[in-house]
């Protein structure tokens, strides 16, 4: 059997393509097509700019565990 995630949350996935797609505009293929760690990482970026530009710096991010 391949490496990789087995059984990736499906909401997780539905949250993280909603997210970039609403924020940054890209198309919903290219957002499904990138890596899960890479597409993390997007949405935790963009969810620490929400958090300083909506001066709630001491909320916790969307995307953290």
């Amino acid at each position: 059997m391949a490496g990789g995630i087995v059984g990736y949350p499906l909401d997780r996935l539905y949250e993280e393509v909603a997210f970039l797609t609403y924020y940054l505009h890209w198309d919903y293929a290219a957002v499904l097509n990138l890596e899960h760690p890479e597409r993390n990482r997007w949405c935790s970026e963009v969810s620490k700019i929400n958090q300083k530009l909506g001066g709630g710096e001491e909320k916790k991010n969307f995307f953290e565990a």
